[in-house]
């Protein structure tokens, strides 16, 4: 017998262990909700060891996981009420959601799915305006203020009606009903009514697959999600020296004025390159130059600007981890990816590249050292 169908409030429960396979039980009655539905399993105890998994069978008996062996005969079952309270709010608040898409812009919904901290729900409809999303929200708040009752019956599938969406089910069904709104065939624990549900909250957007997933809480996650955004919001004003409310508009003028400060870097960057590049170039007599450190873009920057300067070649050797760049000017007489690209197959490298610039990496120091010297091996003495 499952409790939970007709007393979501139960927080203990008194029964008897019928079958025991290990730390796997099952029970002649529970108030455990096994996991079903986009809702989680509860959590508890039973004759004080945890209960750590609930599931349904395939015979559609709950087996109960436990931390210990529990034997058979009498036992005493206690939900972790917070847990179960909790999922309440969230499945009951989905139901209300649900039906107010329906209510106000006819978007069905497709799957449902509660998580640790926020709940989902996939809406039939490929777009979802902010202004919709602005006016599902207020509706939801306004039933939850309302605090309509929510009941439970119990109704044949042949005969019911007024469901939100048809039941494949026969036989007797339970149907959960919110006051004026909204009729759903459901086995989940729901509050009594609308005003248990708390504030509703919906947080995210995101496209799936031609639908719509939004993004959810409700009750003590709402609260608690609340005030941690309020209290990330309060720092970043604090540290911008702004009151709380324009935080927003001097954020994104910070933003603004960063960008401009980043462009302006990698134009000065590019520009001391090109002239770190030509200095090195009028120093070296041989026109080819290593250097000995990591392949950043600032290095790789100068090794163009060196090689824009006539018969160049320009070499980077990097031992941690091992990688190289080769950059070579269009009149030197080399080209770059064809140099490297059968070194890299001898030593077991990876790379590639074009005629003036290719970059690469070997596995060993030993590899690098060899590449460098065939790179090398017709160079002058006096840029080595």
């Amino acid at each position: 017998m499952r409790l939970y169908y007709r007393d979501s409030y139960l927080r203990e429960f008194a029964c008897e262990v019928v079958s025991s396979d290990g730390l796997v039980v099952c029970l002649d009655s529970t108030a455990f909700y096994p996991t079903s539905g986009g809702q989680p399993h509860d959590l508890g105890s039973l004759n004080g060891v945890a209960v750590t998994v609930v599931e349904e069978g395939p015979d559609g008996r709950i087996a109960h996981t436990l931390a210990a062996p529990v034997a058979a005969g009498p036992a005493r079952g206690v939900i972790d009420w917070s847990r179960r309270f909790d999922h309440m709010q969230q499945h009951t608040g989905q139901h209300l959601l649900s039906a107010v898409f329906i209510e106000l812009f006819g978007f069905q919904t497709l799957s449902f799915h509660m998580g640790a901290d926020v709940s989902t729900i996939d809406l039939a409809t490929p777009t979802l305006t902010q202004s919709q999303i602005e006016q599902a929200e207020q509706r939801a708040n306004e039933i939850v203020f309302e605090n309509r009752p929510v009941g439970v019956t119990f109704e044949d599938a042949a005969e019911v009606e007024g469901l939100r969406k048809a039941s494949e089910r026969s036989g007797e069904l339970r149907i959960v009903t919110i006051a004026d709104l909204d009729r759903s065939a459901c086995g989940g624990t729901h509050v009594r009514a609308t005003g248990e549900i708390g504030a509703i909250q919906i947080r995210k957007i995101d496209k799936i697959r031609g639908s719509v997933r939004i993004e959810f809480t409700c009750g003590h996650r709402t609260v608690a999600r609340t005030r941690l955004d309020f209290n990330a919001m309060s720092a970043i004003a604090r540290s911008l020296s702004s009151p709380f409310d324009d935080t927003p508009a001097l954020a994104a003028a910070q933003i603004e004025k960063l960008q401009d400060a980043e462009k302006l870097r990698r134009k000065l960057a590019t520009d001391l390159a090109e002239l770190q590049g030509k200095i090195l170039y009028q120093g070296c007599r041989s026109g080819r130059y290593i250097h000995r450190g990591a392949v950043t873009d600032d290095i790789r920057a100068i090794a163009q600007s060196f090689t824009a300067c006539p018969n160049a070649v320009f070499l980077v050797v990097s031992s941690d981890p091992p990688a190289f760049l080769l950059a070579a000017s269009k009149d030197s007489g080399i080209h770059a990816s064809n140099v490297v690209k059968p070194l890299l197959a001898e030593l077991g490298g990876r790379g590639g590249g074009s005629s003036q610039l290719a970059q690469g990496s070997v596995a060993t120091e030993d590899a690098l050292r060899v590449l460098e010297q065939r790179i090398t091996a017709d160079w002058p003495s006096e840029s080595i």
